[in-house]
């Protein structure tokens, strides 16, 4: 049984209208089994669709709010409004499609109870279990992008990408404070810094069955996320994160 003062699930989307009506009773039905004190904060990035909206078939308004950003301005964007309206000592971040199911929250939990700061899911370690592989291109472009990130930025993660992390609040929310990426390399820049303050971080092996939708564009957001990364490196270099 997982203890926790206080849950947040952070869920940024953009136009998840029909994936979030799939995934949310599924939450919403895990949430219902625990004993401890928890909300939903959906961020919508801007979506067309009824993506703020939908939350509201599933959660009472005490249970789960929705914040909308206007226009579009990125995953990492969405993660920061999130922290910042989330109520809970400990965050949890999950993509909308839930391609980690809710269930394996427990093994992230565990480590932050044993200790760390920072436990992030990932998908690339011996034990991780991948029940529905990405197409090749796409697991082949992760594999680029994170021998990318070892050899500009950041070592001694094989997955940082992985939409499934959880925090501790109290250390966390600082870092959050610092982050410039708005995109889909946040997560390397939060590890980085995180890393740089001497964060314990702990990186564990999670289920995933992956979504065919993805929101990454094969070449627009690839060298984005290659700009991001020099970009973190010569902040760093220049002293903008002390």
């Amino acid at each position: 049984m997982v203890s926790s003062p206080f849950l947040s699930i952070i869920i940024p989307a953009y136009n998840e209208e029909a994936r979030l009506a799939e995934t949310l009773p599924v939450l919403k039905e895990f949430l219902e089994r625990q004993e401890y004190s928890w909300e939903v904060v959906l961020v919508d990035d801007g979506s067309s669709d009824r993506t703020s909206e939908v939350i509201h078939q599933f959660f009472t308004p005490e249970e789960a709010r929705s914040f909308k950003n206007s226009p579009n301005r990125g995953k990492g964007y969405s993660i920061r409004r999130g922290v910042e309206e989330a109520r809970g000592e400990i965050l949890l971040f999950s993509d909308a499609d839930f391609s980690t199911p809710i269930d394996e929250f427990q093994k992230l939990y565990h480590h932050i109870q044993n200790g760390y700061e920072i436990a992030i899911g990932s998908r690339s370690l011996p034990e991780s279990d991948l029940q529905v592989h990405q197409a090749w291109y796409r697991e082949g472009m992760g594999k680029v992008f994170n021998l990318l990130v070892q050899g500009i930025l950041l070592r001694g993660f094989k997955d940082t990408q992985c939409g499934f992390k959880c925090v501790r609040r109290k250390d966390a929310a600082p870092i959050f404070s610092q982050l410039t990426i708005d995109g889909f390399s946040y997560d390397v820049e939060f590890l980085f810094l995180a890393q740089k303050n001497g964060l314990k971080i702990k990186e564990t092996p999670v289920l995933w069955r992956n979504h065919p939708d993805s929101r990454v564009r094969i070449v627009q957001d690839s060298f984005r996320m290659l700009t991001d990364l020099i970009t973190v490196r010569f902040r760093d270099l220049f002293g903008q994160y002390d």
